[in-house]
C-alpha cells in the first residue's frame, strides 16, 4: 500500500475555505494549530510575499508558524491583515 503525504494547502481552494480553516484552528483555542493554520494559509499565499507585506522576516516566519512556533500577538495580527482578514470577537 502506498501513502501519501496529506497537506492541507490542498484542499484549501477558495477564500471561504481560508476562512473557515482559519475559524475553526482559532476556535479550538490551541496554540500550535493556530500558528501551523497561520503557516498553512501563509506558504498558500506565498511566504515571500506575505513577508513583505507584514514586513516581517521570512525565515522568522517559517519558524514561528509551524506546531513547534509560537508567534507573538503583533506577528499574528500583521499576517490576519496581510490575508485581508479581520479578527473578531463574537
Amino acid at each position: 500500500m502506498k501513502l501519501s503525504q496529506y497537506k492541507t494547502t490542498d484542499y484549501l481552494k477558495t477564500e471561504t475555505d481560508i476562512k473557515e480553516y482559519l475559524k475553526a484552528s482559532f476556535e479550538t483555542g490551541d496554540s500550535k494549530l493556530i500558528a501551523r493554520a497561520l503557516g498553512d494559509v501563509a506558504k498558500l499565499k506565498g511566504m515571500s510575499k506575505t513577508a513583505k507585506t507584514t514586513k516581517l522576516d521570512r525565515s522568522s516566519l517559517y519558524e514561528s508558524l509551524t506546531e513547534q512556533g509560537d508567534p507573538k500577538l503583533s506577528t499574528i495580527t500583521k499576517l490576519i491583515k496581510s490575508f485581508g482578514y479581520s479578527i473578531s470577537i463574537t
